[in-house]
């Protein structure tokens, strides 16, 4: 938790005095053994039509942007990708020149 959390929580009185959260549960440490080697599962062999529809699950699983907002978007990459090659073309020529005026004197 960094200063500006502990602040705010403090401000709504939400916090102890060390910064501890009222809300939260004290933290348990569990029985983390492994399990025996029986009960695991051994991994399922990989075929290409299971990789197609675990592709196809995910990809349901993905927020695609709305045709206005890809627009847009691509129109910030454009201006970007223009205000950029300017930037670099004009510090090549300015270098470029002060490279070849050094060197002629």
């Amino acid at each position: 938790m960094n200063r500006e959390t502990k602040r705010m929580m403090d401000r709504q009185g939400k916090a102890t005095t060390d910064g501890a959260d009222f809300e939260s549960e004290p933290f348990e440490v569990t029985d983390f053994r492994a399990a025996p080697r029986e009960s695991r599962t051994a991994p399922q062999r990989m075929t290409p039509l299971r990789f197609a529809r675990e592709i196809r699950e995910e990809l349901r699983q993905v927020a695609w942007p709305t045709r206005n907002e890809m627009v847009s978007y691509s129109a910030v990459v454009f201006v970007t990708l223009i205000i950029m090659i300017t930037l670099i073309y004009l510090l090549n020529y300015a270098f470029g020149h002060g490279v070849v005026y050094m060197f002629q004197k």
